[in-house]
């Protein structure tokens, strides 16, 4: 088991403080991370998580971040480099999402998602990995993708044009940084039992019937479920894996219908 270890690793989860991210980043915590997470909406948002962190008996840091403004993840990246130490794992999480039609979306809307999902992630990863080429150190860059970095849907066009873009940006990573041991793969969620996705989630509401209905494992993930594959990617487990999406989404990528239709 001492290939799936963290111990003595840092990792850096971005938009850590709730949901998936949150999820992932205590599965790192519990393999045995220095769990750093990041908000750029609220100051006490990023205090209430990395108190539950801790109440975890994890270790956990955490500081405002805007991963759209490249001078900033410069600033806190350096302040990691100093008060804590050098980021062994990337997890960029980061993300938002507007439900509009592609006809009325605005081009401010359009800008802001794919900046935030894909530039952000471009941002975060150049910086951190140059450090570790710099220092002649290996790592690891877990990158959240989607199903929508394989599906389409309707209202979600942005949000899968960031997130089919952010699969290709990961091979890429790959095809670049293998060589100086540094691992680039992707995690792609399927629907989630989280706070965000709770409306939609009671009996008797058509999406709720749908995702189960559509899901062959018959039932929304829980957040837990990704943390085997976060830990697998993070870890030394992973080191001849490159440029790979792991889609933990009860099999809905493997089926074209129902899961019982004939």
């Amino acid at each position: 088991m001492d290939l799936f270890s963290l111990k003595d690793n840092i990792a850096l989860v971005t938009g850590g403080t709730h949901g998936l991210g949150m999820a992932i980043g205590k599965a790192l915590g519990k393999a045995g991370a220095h769990v750093i997470i990041t908000s750029h909406s609220s100051e006490h948002k990023l205090n209430t998580a990395v108190e539950s962190f801790k109440a975890d008996k994890l270790i956990c840091s955490g500081y405002m971040l805007d991963v759209n403004d490249e001078q900033q993840v410069e600033d806190v990246l350096s302040k990691i480099d100093n008060q804590i130490g050098n980021i062994d794992i990337l997890v960029n999480n980061a993300a938002i999402i507007k439900r509009v039609n592609l006809v009325d979306m605005d081009l401010s809307d359009w800008n802001q998602v794919i900046t935030t999902n894909l530039t952000g992630t471009f941002l975060m990863s150049k910086h951190v990995v140059k450090r570790m080429i710099d220092q002649k150190r290996a790592g690891k860059v877990i990158n959240m993708c989607s199903m929508m970095s394989e599906l389409g849907r309707d209202t979600v066009s942005a949000y899968a044009a960031a997130k089919g873009g952010l699969k290709m940006l990961t091979r890429n990573m790959a095809t670049e940084w293998a060589k100086y041991g540094i691992q680039a793969n992707g995690i792609g969620p399927g629907y989630f039992a989280t706070e965000q996705t709770a409306p939609i989630r009671k009996d008797g509401h058509p999406m709720n019937e749908f995702i189960i209905n559509r899901t062959p494992a018959g039932k929304w993930g829980d957040p837990d479920d990704l943390g085997g594959a976060a830990v697998f990617l993070a870890s030394k487990a992973s080191d001849f894996v490159n440029g790979q999406i792991i889609y933990v989404d009860g099999g809905i990528l493997a089926t074209i219908g129902k899961p019982y239709d004939n």
